[in-house]
């Protein structure tokens, strides 16, 4: 999928490729900590959503790895 944004026309090909791999982390984050906010683990035995710190590098490790950056 190619998709032209304005802004980045003088862009090298590796400069799009961090703004994305920058983007999806950024996304992923916002959703690992939304999903610590408002699902969570009401125990605090869940090692993952218990602490809004690990969730959200969840999230963002999870958006680097659908931004497939090494491909």
């Amino acid at each position: 999928m190619n998709v032209s944004i304005p802004g980045l026309k003088g862009l090298s090909e590796r400069g799009k490729k961090m703004i994305k791999l920058v983007a999806f982390i950024v996304v992923g984050g916002a959703m690992g900590f939304a999903y610590y906010k408002f699902v969570g683990c009401a125990t605090g035995t869940c090692p993952i959503t218990s602490n809004p710190f690990i969730s959200t590098l969840y999230g963002a490790l999870m958006g680097a790895v659908l931004s497939g950056f090494g491909a």
